[in-house]
């Protein structure tokens, strides 16, 4: 999965019959704990930078690191998190890395810091797990950490990976917990449903500060912590500290967990082009630099490497389709003009607003029934971009698509769909699809979300429905970059369910996991078009203005929020009765106070059920 091109041909080209010299250590927490830790030293006398990688899966597989990156005075450092392997204590899943009161990767640190054979100079890496320990560690300023590189990882694990829009990931948190012999944690998260002091330690939002290490962040569009990696990047940019803002680098492609660096996602095969990024040597250039590496004719400096590599994806099916292309940006996201799609009855998806008389379209959702998860976000099923015909066809889906497009249309930043919704039952989940509809009928995945309603975007609480009352549920889709060739169909699909990648909803306003066992009602929901309540899907074009959209229905002034510390970097999803409920991300600059997900304005709407 990872890729170390140059570092390691360098390797095998200096140093051909190098091995490394091993030595393990049983390194003590602060709490008296003590944790494997392999060192692999240089030949010489040192002091030499260290390279640090902390895994859950076992230091035995990272062995062979020393023989590659001793050969360049670099010490390697490998240990078995906290009750894993060969470890003392107990699992915890995470929360004893970041900066909490137990902090282990800080004291891992620490020591080496203090060993002789240290010049004080530490870097991270590693993918998934190793990545989201990176993350956690970097926000509690670790002794000697200048330069990381956290892959298809994510900084805040209650949004991105546990409760995605307050939707339990069922698959991605079962499968991963039990392929470790973890699941135990889930009576944790049992505990607590709700974003409490618990999780304070794997939600690094609030610590972007605290962090002063240089960063290289590598994602993909179809990983399950694509939006993960953004934000960390966006974070560590912006609002990180001496030594991490503005020294930020990020890498995005087509690419689902387990196909980094690869050409096949799902069921498409991306050109050639996809296996490799403009400057491809990003890792190396980095940690050369930042570990004050000496590679003879090495002269790259990370002002050469573009702040951020991307990956338009497009049609796969035809080689002069536009898109499928590498494209560098100096800060993501990029400034691209915000598109407003409009639900319009009858199935289309169109910037015009639906007329007057727009009403509603429903379905109803049985939760012993859930339409089934094809693709996408996913870790131990299928992922990447898939043919989703099975599922629209569905009773319980309601279907929206652009028609046939005149024109390439290009898709590049955060998508986020704002449904006005009533309902009959004290709860549901509202999940959305987004395809690129090839002319051959293909319905293929792009990104997808899911938002629970009586959660009303607040992670600390629950809220249950009232028949006939009238909310504005947002469904984030997190962030894609893709261009609609001319001849496609821009495509969304809605119904309550995506099953096993969201657990299905019971519909009865519990908290998790009451909110997925037991007996459960069908639910019937009401997705409004009229113009006071038009449901409408919002995408970013680069080609487009900022200001450059539809507006229908009355906007409100007013900028309060509800005794909330952060405002919404959304466009004004305002609506007459002055509530904005929406699952919002920060502007650059500001923190976030837990359980600020949603804004409110005052009160939701009711009306009489016909």
């Amino acid at each position: 999965m990872r890729r170390l091109p140059l570092l390691l041909f360098l390797g095998l080209l200096l140093s051909p019959a190098f091995a490394s010299a091993q030595t393990t250590e049983m390194v003590e927490m602060r709490d008296g704990v003590r944790l494997a830790t392999d060192v692999f030293l240089p030949d010489g006398a040192g002091p030499w930078p260290t390279l640090l990688v902390r895994t859950p899966y076992g230091r035995d597989d990272l062995a062979g690191w020393g023989d590659t990156y001793n050969g360049f005075g670099v010490a390697v450092v490998t240990q078995d998190m906290r009750g894993r392997f060969d470890s003392e204590g107990t699992d915890m899943v995470f929360t004893s890395d970041g900066a909490g009161e137990l902090s282990d990767g800080w004291d891992t640190c620490a020591w080496i810091v203090d060993q002789a054979w240290s010049d004080g100079l530490i870097g991270t890496t590693g993918g998934s797990a190793l990545g989201i320990v990176q993350y956690m560690q970097a926000s509690a300023t670790p002794p000697g950490l200048v330069v990381m590189n956290p892959v298809v990882a994510t900084s805040n694990m209650y949004d991105d990976a546990v409760f995605q829009g307050g939707v339990f990931r069922q698959s991605l948190v079962e499968g991963w917990l039990g392929g470790q012999g973890s699941l135990f944690w889930l009576d944790d998260v049992a505990e607590h449903p709700f974003e409490d002091d618990f999780w304070d330690p794997i939600q690094t939002r609030d610590d972007y500060g605290e962090v002063t290490a240089a960063g290289l962040h590598e994602g993909g569009w179809y990983d399950i912590f694509g939006q993960g990696n953004l934000d960390g990047f966006s974070g560590y940019q912006h609002q990180g500290g001496p030594g991490a803002a503005g020294n930020q680098k990020l890498i995005i492609g087509p690419w689902t967990h387990g196909s980094l660096y690869g050409r096949t996602s799902g069921e498409l095969i991306y050109p050639a082009n996809a296996t490799e990024p403009p400057y491809p040597d990003a890792f190396a250039t980095m940690f050369v630099h930042h570990l004050g590496l000496d590679i003879p004719g090495w002269s790259d400096e990370p002002d050469d490497i573009p702040t951020v590599q991307y990956y338009v994806m497009g049609d796969v099916d035809d080689p002069d389709a536009p898109g499928n292309e590498w494209r560098t940006a100096d800060d993501w996201p990029l400034d691209a003009g915000t598109v407003r799609l409009h639900l319009q009855p009858g199935g289309g998806l169109a910037e015009t607003c639906p007329p007057l008389d727009g009403g509603f379209t429903s379905w109803t959702y049985d939760p012993d029934d859930p339409s089934p998860t094809i693709c996408g976000h996913n870790l131990t099923i299928p992922a990447g971009p898939c043919d989703q015909r099975q599922v629209e066809e569905r009773d319980d889906v309601v279907v929206f698509s652009t028609g046939v497009l005149d024109e390439p249309m290009e898709v590049t930043g955060r998508v986020r769909a704002y449904l006005y919704v009533d309902i009959d039952q004290p709860d549901t989940d509202l999940v959305v699809r987004m395809t690129d509809v090839y002319p051959d009928g293909r319905s293929m995945l792009i990104t997808d979300g899911a938002v629970r309603l009586a959660a009303r975007g607040s992670t600390t609480s629950l809220n249950p429905l009232e028949p006939g009352e009238i909310v504005l549920g947002v469904v984030d889709l997190w962030s894609t970059s893709i261009v609609i060739n001319a001849g496609h169909e821009l495509r969304i699909s809605v119904t309550s369910s995506n099953s096993p990648r969201f657990a299905a909803s019971r519909n009865n306003g519990l908290p998790w996991p009451e909110s997925t066992e037991g007996d459960g009602q069908p639910v019937t929901v009401r997705l409004h078009h009229e113009p006071a309540f038009a449901s409408y899907l919002e995408v970013q074009d680069p080609g487009r203005q900022v200001t450059d959209f539809q507006t229908c229905g009355e906007e409100l002034p007013g900028d309060e929020t509800d005794g909330c510390d952060c405002r919404s970097d959304l466009a004004d999803g305002r609506a007459p009765g002055g509530v904005l409920l929406v699952l919002a991300l920060l502007v650059p600059g500001r923190r976030r106070k837990r359980g600020c997900r949603v804004v409110s304005l005052g009160r939701s709407w009711r009306r009489t059920q016909e």
